[in-house]
């Protein structure tokens, strides 16, 4: 594992497991120049809103629900004041529409009544919303808010078992291996390239790992042979 021994700082990693993270990091650097969230939104309330979406649907997808939606609910009033069944049907393709427009709903309400209408700043106060997990929070500190910020998904997730940077299948825990791990200042950048390099490289059933940039540095057992 990653850690070499555990102190009154808390767990401490080995010199030669962070020069193996910064490889990693430097060669999806290299092949993946300018992570960005490909979900398309231009204010915080917008990403908040298409991150609830995305929860069991590709990033595409939402991003065809997204721009009539946007221009249909502008504020989070807007949100809050929704007839249910006319959101479901515009949400529907998403999947699980009834209980994402029960959040989207109960968020608006939050964020109006609550907040004033603003998207809060901090992961305590956005893990207080209505759907809104760590991983949500993440997205909005790391990609709006230029907090440093760990987001794990399905594909940080397998990517970071792959290549032995946690033995955890809890994304908490994952998120505080992968903190501890990468450097304060590529939390967001970093973990953005593991999950692009898991959506478009590390697949889960078929890897393509003739083309992966660091094919010497995956411990998976499972990886084909170039």
């Amino acid at each position: 594992m990653a850690v070499k021994a555990k102190g009154r700082g808390g767990l401490r990693v080995a010199s030669g497991v962070k020069q193996r993270v910064a490889r990693i990091l430097a060669k999806l650097e290299t092949a993946i120049p300018h992570p960005r969230v490909e979900l398309t939104h231009e204010s915080p309330l917008q990403l908040l809103v298409a991150t609830i979406l995305s929860a069991q649907c590709t990033d595409e997808r939402v991003n065809q629900v997204t721009p009539r939606l946007f221009s249909r609910y502008p504020r989070p009033l807007d949100y809050a004041r929704a007839d249910p069944a006319e959101l479901e049907a515009m949400i529907r393709p998403t999947g699980f529409y009834r209980s994402k427009a029960r959040s989207l709903i109960a968020l608006g309400q939050a964020l109006h009544e609550r907040f004033g209408d603003a998207v809060p700043r901090t992961m305590d106060e956005l893990t207080t919303l209505p759907g809104v997990g760590r991983k949500t929070a993440n997205v909005l500190l790391g990609a709006c808010f230029g907090e440093p910020a760990v987001v794990v998904d399905t594909h940080v997730k397998r990517v970071a078992q792959r290549l032995a940077l946690t033995m955890s299948d809890d994304p908490d825990v994952i998120e505080q291996d992968l903190q501890r791990l990468l450097p304060p200042d590529q939390w967001t950048s970093g973990s953005h390239r593991l999950l692009l390099h898991g959506r478009y490289t590390c697949l889960a059933r078929n890897p393509k790992c003739e083309r992966c940039p660091i094919y010497e540095e995956c411990r998976w057992e499972g990886k084909r042979r170039r």
